[in-house]
């Protein structure tokens, strides 16, 4: 087994790319002003960047499972193309109201759960001391609390994404 790293743990509508309700075309991205610096800057400070998103558009029947899968691939070409990465993407597909039986649930991993947090640390060893999660809304700070590491708010209208990343950083 590796040395444990810290992870930056990152909700995606809001935080990576500006949330309009249910993104799940190519068409639809559009990326947070420096989303790719602050990608780059957990990567050059070591550590594991994993997204966590809630898509309850999947269970509300408005998109397929298969088009989170392919925004999350288009997602890491661009990131690449810059030379950042994200280390995985964890996605909860289930809603208690949803439209489509088999994700009409009440599930750990939709946030405020930790279940995406819980899996990420069954397939990563992660240093959770030094791990954090950034995300827009409540919730996010929520589940981070949750798990046992540091939340942070980040209002794209206010904040600069980089600017936070290294402020979490600092303080790790």
């Amino acid at each position: 087994m590796t040395a444990p790293r810290p992870a930056a743990f990152l909700d995606r509508d809001g935080v990576l790319n500006v949330d309009r309700d249910y993104v799940h075309r190519i068409e639809q991205l559009e990326w947070i002003e420096g989303a790719a610096d602050a990608v780059k800057l957990l990567n050059d400070a070591g550590y594991l960047v994993i997204v966590v998103t809630n898509q309850s558009g999947v269970a509300r029947g408005y998109y397929e499972e298969s088009a989170v899968g392919i925004l999350h691939a288009h997602m890491q070409d661009w990131l690449a193309a810059r030379g950042a990465r994200i280390d995985a993407f964890y996605y909860c597909p289930h809603h208690p109201e949803a439209t489509i039986a088999r994700f009409a649930i009440t599930c750990a991993c939709r946030k405020p759960g930790i279940g995406m947090l819980e899996q990420a640390a069954a397939d990563w060893s992660i240093d959770r001391a030094r791990s954090f999660m950034i995300g827009d809304k409540d919730i996010d700070v929520a589940a981070a609390t949750a798990f046992g590491i540091r939340g942070a708010r980040f209002d794209a209208a206010t904040d600069s994404l980089p600017a936070l990343v290294r402020r979490m950083l600092a303080s790790s």
